[in-house]
């Protein structure tokens, strides 16, 4: 018993949704430790990763284990999972096996406070004072996120953007694989692309009988958009992302993403002038509220 460690195990406040790293699983392991070099970061994070040795498993009935329903996630936080999945599956090929809550959350740019409650809502996934299993947390969060069932995926419209999105490898290590593309020019139908035939896109209804997709991805004009969605719609598809600048219509139950780039780009314009405006002095920013 002297080589294990007591660790500390959330049992009385496990409804806390506010908590510290808590216990990987229900075993007490020895917290023996090596640590190894610096790992790239962001923000001037010291990441350091240490490697857990001569670890000895126990059963622990103090340990809770915490079942988190999809249902209780908010969206923001579902965002920041994806984010913080970017940033383990970096640690995971560099060969990482433990990570910090301060590295974790400064890689991935959020307060550690801040992915300490985001985690949370996944159950115990960590020791305190050592951090978290890379892989293991990594697991969990592509559970959540429904990417460990894997995922079949059109793309409708194989112009410039498309090719690009069909090119990306990022999807297939994340679970999605690309399984039909479609488009309605003449010129592009019946071409082959990454191994894929590009079809036409009025056959779109007959082919999701066949591919059986879970999700769209349109690339096509604005004035396309909505007529190729509602395609998609009463093919039975229920998740739809969407490159087009223009709203969608579609009913409740089917779940719609729009990217739309120019958005984005306005926004960075934004925070640009403001920074210029900052630093040149036209801006005041009160550094205390006179009450």
């Amino acid at each position: 018993m002297a080589s294990q460690a007591a660790t500390v195990v959330i049992a009385a406040r496990c409804s806390d949704p506010v908590v510290d790293d808590v216990v990987v699983d229900d075993t007490v392991s020895s917290n023996r430790l090596v640590e190894t070099g610096p790992v790239p970061h962001r923000r001037g994070t010291d990441v350091r990763t240490r490697e857990l040795t001569d670890v000895t498993q126990q059963p622990d009935p103090r340990a809770v284990r915490v079942s988190a329903s999809t249902r209780d996630i908010p969206q923001a936080t579902v965002a920041r999972l994806a984010g913080y999945l970017r940033v383990l599956g970096t640690l995971v090929e560099e060969g990482v096996q433990i990570v910090s809550s301060e590295g974790l959350a400064g890689a991935a740019g959020v307060g550690s406070a801040k992915l300490r409650k985001d985690l949370s809502f996944l159950g115990p996934n960590g020791v305190r004072g050592v951090g978290y299993d890379v892989s293991r947390l990594s697991a969990r969060i592509e559970e959540v996120l429904g990417l460990d069932r894997g995922h079949r995926v059109i793309l409708i419209g194989v112009g410039n953007l498309g090719r690009a999105l069909v090119g990306y490898p990022g999807f297939a290590r994340r679970g999605f694989a690309i399984v039909g593309l479609f488009d309605d020019d003449p010129a592009v139908s019946g071409t082959a692309l990454d191994g894929l035939v590009v079809r036409d896109v009025v056959t779109l209804t007959v082919a999701c009988a066949e591919l059986a997709p879970t999700i769209a991805v349109l690339a096509v004009p604005d004035d396309a958009a909505q007529q190729v969605c509602d395609r998609l719609v009463a093919a039975g598809l229920r998740c739809i992302l969407s490159f087009s600048g223009v709203a969608l219509d579609a009913p409740a139950h089917v779940e719609i993403r729009r990217v739309d780039l120019a958005v984005e780009l306005q926004l960075l314009s934004f925070f640009e002038m403001r920074r210029a405006e900052i630093e040149t002095g036209s801006v005041v920013r009160e550094e205390s509220v006179v009450r």
